[in-house]
């Protein structure tokens, strides 16, 4: 069956989030049936439900081939959840199994999960990228009710013989995008030397634009089936190359300068942001030859033309 002509057969959660808007933009998604607690903008094939809490869902799904389930409590900042772990168990693990069993009982045929490429770790030596085989190793609560989800779902679709497909992708970036990324937008707006000059990471990103298409070619391909595909634009770049690129197709200047890595992470330590300076300096690589190989998929978008896309109107 061919799910992208048929996308009355598709389920998306999260459709009213970052990844969930841009996969409705998209054609193979204009008649899917967004369900969850929010309406997305300009999408009228809605259904409010709570995921994580609702026992009928399967009255919903009875028709439906595929579910994208993109719906998650997201990794915050200074979280002020009295038990974090609890709440992202609830929704990331607890939802996400809810709404898997009800779709096998349904008859749903795939379910397509986006996890995160946490799972695995934080970070990776240089060049010493995660690769799909690699084992757990999930360092805090969001990555571990992620991981606890994954394990759970290969347990129902054996159960109910639904295919289970993972995609597990590193920080998401493109038009509309928040969070820490669009923290680092903001300063290269400012004419402000940053001394960041001899950091020598490598890390893996993704842009919006070629996760969706990884996700709409798992929506139908024959060698998704039961798999778990890691995710990049296969384009590792370190902090001073990103910041230089994204202030480049902002049409800014990116002010880097040279200083003593050991000494900057002093000047952090010494204002309680040491956190920060590992994520700056830290290498965190995805080797994605496996998903190249099995879906025949290359990233079809270049990390030029969607960093540009970042400063564009998000309307």
């Amino acid at each position: 069956m061919e799910f992208i002509d048929q996308s009355s057969k598709i389920v998306l959660t999260g459709g009213s989030g970052f990844l969930g808007s841009h996969l409705l933009k998209n054609k193979a998604f204009h008649h899917a049936l967004a369900i969850g607690r929010n309406k997305p903008v300009n999408h009228q094939y809605f259904k409010k439900v709570y995921f994580d809490v609702d026992n009928n869902l399967f009255k919903i799904l009875n028709d439906k081939e595929v579910l994208v389930h993109a719906a998650a409590r997201v990794h915050v900042m200074n979280d002020t959840a009295l038990n974090p772990l609890d709440e992202f168990r609830r929704v990331n693990t607890a939802g996400t199994l809810n709404i898997a069993n009800q779709a096998g009982i349904a008859g749903v045929k795939r379910f397509i999960y986006i996890s995160s490429i946490k799972v695995l770790g934080e970070s990776t030596k240089l060049n010493q990228a995660f690769k799909s085989e690699d084992l757990f190793n999930p360092q805090d609560d969001y990555s571990r009710s992620k991981a606890e989800a994954e394990e759970g779902l290969k347990n129902i679709g054996e159960k109910y013989g639904m295919e289970i497909v993972i995609i597990r992708p590193p920080l998401i970036y493109g038009k509309g995008v928040k969070g820490n990324f669009a923290s680092l937008q903001k300063l290269a707006r400012l004419p402000i030397p940053l001394p960041i000059g001899l950091i020598k990471n490598k890390r893996s990103l993704v842009s919006v634009e070629n996760l969706v298409d990884l996700i709409i070619t798992c929506l139908s391909h024959q060698n998704a089936k039961n798999q778990t595909f890691l995710v990049s634009d296969d384009c590792d770049m370190s902090t001073p190359e990103l910041f230089t690129m994204l202030s480049n197709a902002g049409g800014y200047k990116a002010y880097i300068f040279n200083f003593p890595t050991s000494i900057l992470k002093i000047c952090f330590w010494l204002f309680g942001k040491l956190a920060f300076y590992n994520r700056l300096s830290s290498s965190m690589q995805i080797n994605i030859d496996y998903t190249k190989s099995k879906l025949e998929w290359r990233p079809p978008f270049k990390v030029k033309n969607s960093l540009h896309s970042c400063w564009l109107p998000d309307n």
